[in-house]
């Protein structure tokens, strides 16, 4: 039966396409219109000295949107809201940190006009990292809030009361959706109604279900009509829709939200609980013949929904459960793999894997899930990106969109249900234009699911690379003994 094409909105179904090859199309930063030269200075003492294609695209498109200044009054416009959806490891995070920090650059109040939502703690301590880089030194404040402080102190680092009122401490704040959510509703004198930009990254992740309401609330925050607002009338807003003599008399401060993702939702009525306004879509998620438009699409260039880093390799070894370990430890130690980060689907999956992997011995390893307490999970990053630890086991949750530095390979020891799961762990590996290599460990029973599944996402270039028996027999007596020995300790 043909399928059934949803019907795509203008602005999904015309996308702006932004060059998939990062290494072919860098723009030296110089050449990105509108950068503050205090910013490119500062992209220069970071090492940065051009963008990839996603940026040079999107940071001219927000400061664009921003140019007819900070609040919109007579005549002004509101900006429209901005979708970005490529790969990992493409450079989304300085797509909003640069024009960010750069709008809010003249205007140091005492308000919140950023917020940046993650789905992780992990994420978010990326991004705040990011965003305390190029604000460093112009007096505005970033405040980031995962709930790895107690409530009350992240409630000092939020606002300060004084004789006035209360005052925000933060310009910029970078957030995981649940704290955030009990501050709305819990701390007194926080307040959103002066938010200029709502970055949502990951946003895929973000509108499922269980944050959609965090969203939500975020939006009422923010068109919240202050209690105390005597002199505040002035930038009173109204929420979007026709413009009125009434809504037009006062300057407003607009609410643009710019909506990140390597896997952005197709399904049009997931987006529409957003409420973009106008949105406008960049993509690097297309597929190469359509691009050229000379009208000759096939039928399954339709269906390439995602794109994978260039530089990815990618192979399935078909197996038996009793194999899987068996196969890890060969990869490790007779195909001498390094820099290896290993999936499982859960946390007790990762956790026995790491035991009986530590009890065979020859191979560094570490596991790397919510077990560990956020500065442990710090250290051992740090000596994976040393080279100190060979072999990372991982489970999803804790890998989504980290950016790990140097992963040679990416093996999914527990095939992933899933094709974004799938999407995002290959993709901590080859990033920014480097190369890397992943293996899918898939049992016979999972093989035509699996290949069904990335096939139906327009990925073919997978190859199968089966792995004989006899070369795992060497490894048997070891393993049995490791086993042997790990029951007893669990007992």
């Amino acid at each position: 039966s043909p399928q059934v094409q949803p019907f795509l909105p203008q602005w999904l179904a015309h996308p702006k396409l932004v060059q998939k090859r990062i290494k072919d199309n860098l723009v030296p930063i110089g050449d990105v219109p509108g950068i503050h030269p205090r910013l490119l200075k500062k992209l220069q003492m970071n090492g940065i000295e051009s963008f990839f294609p996603v940026q040079a695209e999107v940071i001219p498109a927000i400061l664009q949107s921003a140019s007819n200044g900070y609040l919109m009054g007579r005549g002004g416009y509101r900006p429209k809201d901005i979708c970005v959806s490529a790969p990992t490891g493409s450079g989304k995070t300085l797509s909003f940190v640069i024009p960010i920090v750069q709008v809010l650059l003249d205007r140091v109040v005492c308000q919140v006009r950023a917020l940046v939502v993650l789905p992780t703690k992990e994420l978010a301590q990326q991004v705040s990292k990011v965003f305390n880089i190029y604000t460093d030194g112009t007096g505005l404040k970033v405040v980031l809030i995962t709930g790895q402080k107690s409530f009350a102190k992240e409630q000092e680092m939020l606002v300060q009361k004084k004789v006035t009122g209360y005052c925000s401490l933060a310009d910029i704040i970078v957030a995981t959706p649940g704290r955030l959510t009990d501050h709305i509703s819990q701390t007194a004198g926080f307040s959103l109604t002066q938010l200029r930009f709502l970055v949502v990254d990951e946003a895929d992740r973000m509108i499922d279900d269980m944050h959609q309401n965090c969203l939500n609330q975020i939006v009422k925050a923010a068109f919240q009509v202050e209690a105390d607002s005597g002199s505040n009338m002035l930038f009173q807003r109204t929420k979007p829709g026709p413009i009125t003599a009434a809504s037009s008399c006062y300057p407003q401060i607009p609410l643009q939200k710019l909506l990140f993702s390597a896997t952005l939702t197709q399904d049009p009525e997931k987006l529409q609980q957003l409420d973009l306004f106008q949105p406008r879509l960049f993509t690097s998620v297309y597929s190469e013949k359509k691009a050229v438009g000379d009208g000759t699409e096939t039928e399954q260039d339709t269906n390439k929904k995602y794109t994978l880093p260039e530089g990815l390799s990618q192979c399935y070894v078909p197996c038996d459960l009793n194999s899987k370990p068996l196969l890890l430890l060969h990869f490790m130690l007779k195909m001498k793999f390094t820099r290896v980060l290993c999936f499982t689907n859960s946390r007790e999956a990762s956790h026995r894997l790491f035991l009986l992997v530590r009890a065979f011995g020859g191979v560094t390893v570490a596991e790397f899930s919510s077990r560990l307490s956020p500065n442990e999970r710090q250290r051992t990053m740090k000596e994976f990106e040393q080279g100190k630890i060979q072999l990372l086991i991982s489970t999803d949750a804790t890998a989504r969109g980290i950016d790990v530095k140097g992963v040679n390979y990416v093996i999914n020891y527990d095939a992933p249900q899933f094709i974004r799961t799938y999407i995002h762990r290959v993709g901590r590996t080859a990033r920014a234009g480097k190369v890397g290599v992943a293996f899918s460990l898939v049992l016979r029973i999972q093989e035509r699911r699996f290949l069904r599944m990335l096939k139906d996402a327009g990925i073919q270039d997978i190859k199968k690379h089966p792995v004989k028996g006899n070369s795992l027999k060497p490894l048997v007596q070891q393993y049995e003994d490791a086993l042997s020995k790990l029951e007893k300790t669990v007992k």
